[in-house]
């Protein structure tokens, strides 16, 4: 099998996604891995110094191995309209969704190792008529997913360090939380998390952590019913099906340095549950990495920061971090396949 490139993808292109890809591609040009940009070759011009004299239009994502120490390879998807750093624009919203939906099938061919996202605002896409909550559910949507013992992706995981949580609730309001959590929906994130930590990550024997809902993990039930009526349940139904796991623990004291010791990942019940602890261990280099999914897919752990867009202050290392963890995943994906 012929190494082949990372796909990224542009993310919103008036955001800092072109800034960001140029500066991964200064650090990362001698060293690798190696990448092409899915996107619109003028605007990654705009946000690099080097104008158009750093970048490479290609055709095909092999010839981005040979091009990718003397420039940056670019797969030109050009948009129909000017952007302007900082001003997103709905009329961006169609070439945004073609450059996820181009790298996604370039994965599943093989083409490429996988694919990692720079970062898109949804506003925008939902003002054009997309109708997923983001990256996570679409990817999910244009892979079909994977099955594991009939627990299925898309599964949301954030890294920072040595820290792994996994969301069972992805972009929802938090006032929803407690009606959409279910035994079915815990026990589905539990068992795509153990089974990426075992085949991804070259874990054998994963151990997880569920967080609880309420302060104090309800208090017996005085403070929330959610702990002994489905997450509980929920921990006792992955135990039977084989998993190493334990909770309801108090969200509080689940993450300090002492405790990540005890296991592989969080499963966490809502966003900020999970990503305030990323975020507070490693505020620049976090990933997001989608679990069950038949492709890799990473991306930075942060947004489309339209308020420094276009002016060069933009920091590249989440999205270093996950251009290289993807990588990982990638060489230990085919490394199975190899040995399967």
């Amino acid at each position: 099998m012929k190494p082949a490139p990372l796909a990224l993808t542009l993310g919103d292109p008036a955001g800092v996604g072109p800034e960001i890809a140029v500066k991964a591609w200064s650090e990362l040009r001698h060293g690798g891995p190696p990448f092409l940009v899915v996107g619109d070759f003028q605007a990654l011009a705009s946000a690099s110094a080097g104008g158009a004299s750093i970048l490479k239009k290609v055709i095909a994502p092999a010839e981005a191995m040979s091009a990718f120490p003397d420039a940056l390879p670019v797969l030109d998807l050009p948009l129909r309209a000017r952007v302007v750093a900082g001003q997103p624009s709905a009329a961006a919203a169609p070439a945004i969704i073609k450059w996820i939906e181009t790298a996604v099938g370039l994965a599943l061919s093989g083409a490429v190792a996988g694919v990692v996202t720079a970062p898109i605002a949804k506003a925008p896409l939902y003002d054009a008529g997309f109708k997923f909550p983001g990256h996570t559910e679409f990817l999910g949507e244009l892979t079909a997913s994977e099955s594991y013992e009939g627990a299925r992706g898309p599964v949301m995981m954030l890294i920072a360090g040595d820290l792994r949580v996994a969301l069972v609730t992805v972009h929802e309001p938090l006032a929803k939380v407690p009606g959409l959590l279910s035994i079915e929906a815990i026990v589905n994130a539990g068992l795509v998390t153990a089974e990426a930590l075992r085949r991804d990550f070259g874990i054998a024997e994963p151990r997880l952590a569920v967080a609880a809902l309420n302060p104090h993990a309800g208090e017996g039930g005085a403070l929330g019913r959610e702990e002994g009526e489905i997450i509980a349940p929920a921990v006792r139904a992955l135990e039977d099906l084989g998993v190493d796991v334990t909770g309801p623990h108090p969200a509080d004291t689940l993450f300090p340095e002492t405790m990540r010791s005890r296991y592989d990942a969080v499963i966490c019940l809502y966003h900020d549950q999970a990503l305030i602890p990323v975020k507070m261990l490693d505020f620049w280099g976090g990933v997001n990495v989608t679990l069950g999914l038949p492709i890799v897919r990473t991306s930075p752990d942060h947004g489309t920061a339209f308020d420094i867009a276009g002016r060069g202050l933009a920091r590249p290392d989440s999205l270093i971090a996950a251009i290289r963890l993807a990588d990982r995943l990638a060489q230990a994906r085919a490394k199975e396949a190899r040995a399967g």
